[in-house]
Parts: C-alpha cells; structure tokens; sequence
C-alpha cells in the first residue's frame, strides 16, 4: 500500500513527495491555502501562512475540509498545535466586520466584546477606534484603509461590508463582435471571475483579486467587471504601452465611444468616464520632499470602480492612496499574488482577498494556453571570470555571473535552432542585452525607447516582419505579442518568482498551429545565479512546470547537428 505523499511539520512547513502517484493532484490541493517555498527534486516545501488560509476562506474554504484533507494525506500524524493554529486563522477571518454606520462613521462589529476592547488598547489602534456607553465600536469613515491594515497586522482580517460609493452611471456593453468583427464572448472562466468578483452587486463583493495566467485575458475580466457595474473606472496599469492596450480592447469590446475613454499618463492627462493611468504617474513627484502630484486622481472622475492591473506591483505609494478610498470598488488583476517585498497581507487588506483563481495547467488543458516546455541551461565560467568571481563581494557576484559571455554563445545556438520561431530574448542588464542587439543585429527595447518607437517594433513583431526582438524589463509585461513562441531569458531580477512568471507568460498565447512554447533560463553552472533560478521557479513549479536542465555544450552541439544537416 502506497504510503500518504505529506508529511506536515510542526513548523507549518508541508512536505510533498514529488514522484508520489498522487503528487500533481495533491499539489492542486495545497496551493489553495499553502504557498511553495522551495522546490528540489524530489521533495516540494509549502508553508501554511495566515494570510494563505484566509485566501482559501474568501474561496469557500472551511478549516474542516483543510484540515481533513490535511490528515487523510499525511503520512505521520499532524501536531495538535499545526491543527489548531489553522482552525485559529480560519476562525479569525471574518470574526472582525465592518458595517454602515451614521454620520460618516462606520461600525466595527466583532462577536468577541473582549477581544473587541484589546484590540482598542493597541497602539496602532487606540485613536482610531471609538467606542459608545455601551461598548459598541465605531471608526471614522476616512480611517477604513488604517484600521484595516492595522488589524490585519494583528492577524484579525476584517471582512469589509461598509458598502461603496456608486460613482457616475456609465451604460456600456460587451459587443458580440469586435471591431475587427471577430466573433467575441466571454469564456466561461472570465465570466465566473467577474461574477465571483461582483457577487450580485451585494456587499459581500465589490473588492479583491483575480488570479488568471499570462495570456488568459485578466483585460476581459476587468472589462467584464465594468459591464457589470455600470459605473465611472479607473484603471492602473504598469507603462503607458499597457495603458494604450487597455484603451484598445476597451473601445474594441465594448459600446463606449473614444471621447469616453481617456489616457492619463506622461503624455496625456486627460479624465474621461474610463480613464487609463499609470502607476509611475501617480507616483511622480517634483523633488524628494514633495508630495505625489497626481494621486488626487482617486477623487476625479466620480470613479465608483479602480481596476488594478498586475496588482503584484502596486508601488508603496499607491499602497497609501488605495488606503483611502477604501469606499469604491476596487479589482486587482494578477498573475500570482507573489510579492517579493511582503506586501501580500497589504494586498488582502486593501485590495481584498482572492476571489477567483484558475490554475495554469487547467487552462493550458482546456486549450487557452499554450503547452510550455521549460529549461534550464547551465552555462560553465570561463577560467578567467570564474577567479573574477570567487574573489568578488556577494552582491557583484551576482552581476558577474549574469554577465558571463559564454551565454551569447548559447543564445546564437538557440537562435539557430529556432530559426523558424518567434523569439523573444529577455534580460535584466542594458549592456548585456545593448552587446547581444549589436552581435546578433536584432531591434532591443527598453525603459529608453520612446513608446511610438515601442508600438512599432511590437506591432512588426506581431505582423511577422520581426521574428526576433529584445526586450528589457519593460517585457515582462503588459505587452500584446500572441505569436512569441520562444522566450531566452539572459538575466533576471535576483530571485523575482513573480518575473519568471510573467516571462513565461510573454509565450503562453495558443498558437494557431497548436505548437509548444518554450522557455530558456540561462544560468551561470554553480553560482548564486543558479540558487536565484530556484527561487525564480518556485510559483511555476507551483502550477506544475518542470523545468528540464540542460548542459550549454548540449545545446551547442545540438545547433552544430542541425547546420551540418542542413
């Protein structure tokens, strides 16, 4: 008899056994309330955090059904103190609520009167919280954001059913078919999001996160969302490329005319009932000192919805801002709720807790997604930079690593073993990628390039005049590329989880002829750029890509092979 694939520590760590027979299918299973933290070949470490279990809750979980599957799955009995802590986080969430109130005040109500009057004696919380004769709590409307966050702190997630400010009534609609007149309808997974989201316009809605795959169309379910509240929106987007995509698709599957749809950016500020901003130009500001020029934009515009796009990178600013209009509805749109900066429980509580999450492998199942095959292809140092490398400080390590220029080599390899693909190739470092441009003479884009001269390489691309291009940062998201069916990855952020999904998403669009993506993580052999790639791979791993490992000189000899034959 095959013997349970977990094994679960005292530390909430839960250990699962990758080649168990039942590994992808208990791997579904955690990631609904334990988040991935490392990932070796044989044993995958997942942790059970509080603000993981308080996302399954928002999900329908119940602490019976995580805590049965829990001890029916792992191999030696569970700790009473793992079992108890996990009902103690399931039982918190929703424990705290915040109702309407009068005269600008909102009541917040706990089934809990003592741990009520505690939680009022904490510094963070004693001038925000009021309490009447008879013990009945009230905050000021303006600190809704404050006070949440600041319980959230404590570990008590309030569930927030004040209600929100309609906003201005906009009549729109989803066409049946686009300007383009392609036929257009909702899939259903895009439908159930927006819905989940919505929840019949009552106050258990209205907030939180949709958590779909790169190429799933996030877009759609935030246009799905205004169609169903048939209010004033603000959408946040991470560069003005992706503010000009959203203006896009918006006047393509909808009623609204152009003078209803407005771009707000460095460029153009204009307010129009939809209107389209950047996150950098909400966080512009003249000097140091000075305060954010633009965030009054929150009060502009009688916006009754704010769509957040790749709310995974909400900058801290915006984070303070978001705090205070905690009255309109708020959507954030993501690929995985990673964050590296351990912003996840401001997220929860500002934003709102996931609502709707699809896992990728379900999507590429289904035929939404590309099939992808992934690799990592461990390039040696040369004698020379490997002595550079080992008398070197941790941190220029890093860069010498990444910088290791027997990766062009293996890049001109995988140019030519593609030489009927679509290729992106993608880093983190401009004199990496500025050297590659010029060796291989191939278009580069970065941070620099002016976004007219952006919109042209990408629509070549998109066209097929361009079967190859380079791209910085600024292509790790947010652009519009069906057919890339190649991604090189040069160089990456440290040990970013959420780039190397992104990355991987640049290619995930099905392809007409049904053929597999694939992605290349290029890695210095044995050096910390090699224990970042792990960290990297983590959420990917997560939803079920494995990543092959693969030996420069194989590849070398592979592109070799194919000239010889050609």
């Amino acid at each position: 008899m095959t013997e349970p694939p977990l094994i679960v520590q005292t530390d909430r760590t839960v250990l699962l056994e990758t080649q168990h027979p039942s590994y992808e299918v208990a791997r579904d299973r955690l990631a609904r309330f334990a988040e991935l933290e490392k990932s070796p070949e044989y044993v995958h470490f997942y942790r059970i955090t509080p603000v993981s279990i308080w996302n399954a809750a928002a999900l329908g979980e119940s602490s019976d059904e995580v805590v049965g599957w829990l001890e029916a799955n792992a191999r030696f009995p569970i700790a009473p103190a793992v079992t108890s802590q996990v009902r103690e986080w399931f039982r918190r969430y929703g424990l705290l609520r915040l109702r309407p109130g009068k005269k600008g005040r909102l009541r917040l109500e706990c089934g809990d009167d003592a741990l009520l009057a505690e939680l009022g004696e904490r510094a963070t919380l004693a001038a925000l919280l009021q309490f009447d004769d008879e013990g009945a709590c009230t905050i000021a409307e303006g600190d809704r954001g404050e006070v949440k966050q600041a319980l959230v702190k404590l570990g008590y997630p309030v569930d927030d059913r004040a209600g929100y400010r309609s906003g201005n009534n906009l009549e729109l609609r989803l066409r049946e078919r686009t300007l383009g007149e392609a036929a257009f309808g909702l899939r259903e997974y895009q439908r159930r999001a927006a819905e989940a989201f919505h929840a019949g316009g009552s106050d258990r809605g209205g907030c939180g996160v949709v958590v779909l795959p790169c190429g799933a169309g996030k877009t759609v379910v935030g246009i799905a969302a205004m169609q169903l509240l048939q209010t004033n929106t603000l959408v946040l987007a991470p560069n003005t490329v992706a503010v000009r995509q959203w203006c896009r698709e918006i006047l393509d599957k909808t009623t609204l005319t152009a003078d209803q749809v407005g771009e707000y950016s460095g460029e153009k500020k204009e307010i129009r009932p939809v209107t389209v901003a950047t996150y950098q130009v909400l966080t512009h500001r003249k000097g140091k000192l000075d305060g954010f020029t633009h965030l009054d934009l929150f009060d502009r515009g009688d916006f009754g919805l704010v769509v957040y796009d790749e709310v995974h990178l909400l900058p801290a600013p915006v984070f303070r801002a978001t705090a205070g209009i905690q009255a309109r509805r708020r959507l954030g749109l993501t690929a995985t709720l990673v964050r590296e900066d351990g912003r996840a429980d401001e997220v929860f509580s500002l934003i709102g807790p996931k609502r709707f999450e699809v896992p990728w492998k379900h999507l590429e199942a289904q035929g939404f997604l590309a099939e992808a095959q992934c690799h990592e292809v461990r390039v040696p140092l040369g004698e020379a930079r490997s002595d550079r490398y080992a008398a070197a400080s941790a941190r220029t390590q890093i860069r010498i690593a990444a910088d290791n220029e027997r990766k062009e080599d293996v890049v001109g390899a995988l140019l030519r073993l593609h030489g009927n693909d679509r290729v992106l190739v993608i880093g983190q470092y401009l004199e990496q990628l500025q050297h590659l441009a010029t060796v291989f003479r191939l278009p580069l884009v970065t941070g620099q390039t002016p976004n007219q001269e952006r919109e042209r390489l990408y629509a070549a691309f998109r066209r097929g005049e361009l079967p190859r291009l380079i791209v910085s940062k600024v292509g790790n998201f947010a652009i519009d590329l069906p057919d890339a069916n190649v991604a090189i990855q040069v160089s990456g952020t440290f040990g970013s989880r959420q780039e190397e999904a992104q990355r991987l998403g640049r290619v995930l669009r099905p392809k007409s002829d049904g053929s597999v993506a694939r992605f290349y993580t290029l890695v210095s052999a044995d050096t910390r750029e090699q224990e970042f790639a792990r960290k990297r791979q983590l959420f990917l791993t997560e939803q079920g890509y494995a990543y092959a490992i693969v030996a420069a000189e194989d590849l070398l000899a592979a592109a070799r092979s194919q000239e010889e034959r050609a």
